[in-house]
């Protein structure tokens, strides 16, 4: 879509922008309830021309993306039938959406945190949060680990393998935050499950 291609070109010319920090920090806010394009546009750049800030941009990106998950989770909780569900909908995931309500109540925590880690639509994610009532505290604990993880796994690539890595998160950039999910959910299963 060239509108979608068009905004991502936007958002990547802004990590040469004197106010870069500040534009990542909006871009990681608004990602998490309304925007197309996720921060890792903004956080790849930034990271390769000042590999010594990695981690100060990946905290940056993480408590950005978390405050801006809660106004999602408050998207869905007080406006999802005026303003919620029209975005459910324009991002194509209505029927994810039925599909995981009877797990939010069991599941809700892992779906959040999945959800922060993976490529699917973020900003879904929040607004189902709130619409279907899953604890803000949950909401809020599994959006910080998810988030975390994903940008900081960024951070951590980036700083320590330099430029060769950027083509490679770029191209797979959802396979390997995936891998990292699957990783993850398989050590808490084994512990729970063997220990």
């Amino acid at each position: 879509m060239p509108f979608i291609r068009a905004l991502y070109d936007w958002t990547l010319s802004l990590a040469a922008h004197r106010h870069a920090v500040w534009w990542l920090t909006a871009i990681a806010f608004i990602e998490s309830s309304v925007f197309p394009i996720p921060p890792d546009v903004l956080l790849i750049p930034m990271i390769l021309a000042a590999r010594d800030r990695a981690f100060r941009l990946a905290l940056v990106c993480t408590v950005a993306s978390v405050i801006g998950g809660m106004a999602g989770y408050g998207i869905g909780h007080f406006l999802f039938d005026t303003v919620g569900r029209p975005l459910v909908e324009l991002y194509g995931a209505s029927a994810a959406l039925d599909g995981v309500r009877a797990d939010f109540a069991e599941n809700g925590w892992w779906i959040v945190l999945g959800g922060g880690m993976t490529p699917f639509p973020y900003k879904v994610v929040t607004i189902a949060a709130g619409a279907l009532d899953l604890d803000p505290v949950a909401f809020a604990g599994a959006s910080t680990v998810g988030r975390g993880a994903r940008f900081f796994l960024v951070a951590i690539l980036l700083w320590y393998f330099g430029a060769p890595i950027r083509d490679f998160i770029e191209k797979r950039l959802g396979w390997v935050v995936a891998a990292a999910f699957v990783l993850l959910i398989g050590g808490f299963l084994a512990i729970k499950f063997l220990v």
